[in-house]
């Protein structure tokens, strides 16, 4: 799923961008940090990726949690938090989503996948 998420990524980003995979914050590390020459300075995008394993509202919290870290870490201003659902049980209605969460003061999207 990460791999996936990561070349459909890295399509987009070719057109100028940089895609740094495991990008290391201290002892942490996030998922993704994307760098987009969009604007001056450049737009720096953390991404931490989840797979779903018990309750879902539990992974989001530390998800979020974990998001808001590299946020700080990073000096950025944006994050996207990936809970990727492989329940063969549940319906695509159920494990599709999209939100944003304000954590600390940032707003975090959280995309069910």
């Amino acid at each position: 799923m990460q791999l996936l998420l990561q070349a459909f990524l890295q399509r987009i980003i070719n057109s100028g961008g940089y895609l740094f995979r495991e990008y290391g914050l201290g002892r942490k590390r996030t998922d993704l940090l994307i760098q987009w020459p969009q604007n001056d300075p450049v737009q720096e995008i953390v991404f931490e990726l989840k797979i779903r394993y018990g309750d879902t509202e539990s992974i989001i919290e530390k998800g979020l949690e974990q998001t808001y870290e590299y946020i700080i870490k990073c000096g950025v201003t944006e994050g996207h938090l990936f809970i990727f659902d492989r329940r063969k049980t549940v319906d695509w209605d159920t494990k599709i989503f999209k939100f944003k969460r304000e954590y600390n003061g940032y707003e975090i999207w959280v995309w069910g996948v």
